[in-house]
């Protein structure tokens, strides 16, 4: 009895245990679907992130960031907290086949995120979803986007971060100030950089980039995940 009780055991144990794939870096990318935005600005910004990850100088970060060559990424698009949207889940990015895969995975879905602001509640989805995935990152960091610090739901944002930063997950920011090709993004009540880097980044190396307009989104997204990749 007492050899089939510790045979029960282990095997419950077994069970529970759940083998996490290692890499370099977990990446959730947090893209603003609020009601700010519209869908040809949710396509703007799906095709800037998609290309961005092509981009050989990404790859190169990739190959050359870690031990392993490789970071497992999702892209959630985030808006009210009932209105959070994995537009692609957990995969890994390694080469040009896996990053253009990437690209394909995101360009292809509708979308289906409405609402006003809940960056809190959004920093807080980036972490379940690292911790319920299946890979193990020497780094973990959790990417926001938005055009604005505006959150009249959810928890606040500095509470949140406080959650996301004592598990040891970095949160880092992009914030567009202006999608109008014609303006230089400049001209805004508030300061949005000063706000992220008050209120939301936090953890090693956190950091905000900044997209002045349309044009600049997929240089600003490519530089961000530079940085990101590489631990820089």
């Amino acid at each position: 009895m007492l050899r089939l009780a510790t045979m029960m055991l282990l095997l419950g144990l077994g069970a529970g245990a759940r083998a996490q794939e290692a890499v370099d870096l977990e990446l959730v990318l947090l893209a603003d679907a609020s009601g700010s935005i519209d869908d040809a600005e949710i396509e703007l910004q799906r095709q800037g992130y998609a290309v961005a990850m092509a981009d050989p100088q990404v790859l190169w970060a990739i190959a050359n960031g870690g031990r392993l060559g490789r970071i497992a990424v999702t892209y959630v698009e985030w808006a009210s907290a009932a209105s959070q949207d994995v537009v692609v889940d957990w995969m890994i990015v390694e080469d040009a086949a896996s990053a253009a895969t990437f690209g394909e995975r995101l360009m292809e879905p509708p979308r289906a995120t409405f609402g006003s602001n809940a960056i809190g509640s959004a920093l807080l989805k980036g972490l379940e979803l690292i911790e319920g995935n299946a890979f193990e990152g020497a780094r973990k960091v959790i990417d926001l986007s938005a055009d604005s610090s505006w959150n009249p739901q959810g928890p606040p944002i500095s509470a949140a971060r406080e959650v996301v930063v004592a598990a040891d997950v970095t949160i880092n920011g992009l914030a567009i100030l202006c999608r109008d090709a014609a303006c230089s993004g400049r001209p805004r009540a508030g300061d949005l950089e000063a706000e992220f880097e008050r209120d939301m980044i936090g953890g090693t190396g956190a950091f905000v980039v900044t997209a002045e307009d349309a044009t600049s989104f997929m240089f600003a997204v490519r530089r961000k995940l530079i940085l990101e990749i590489a631990g820089l």
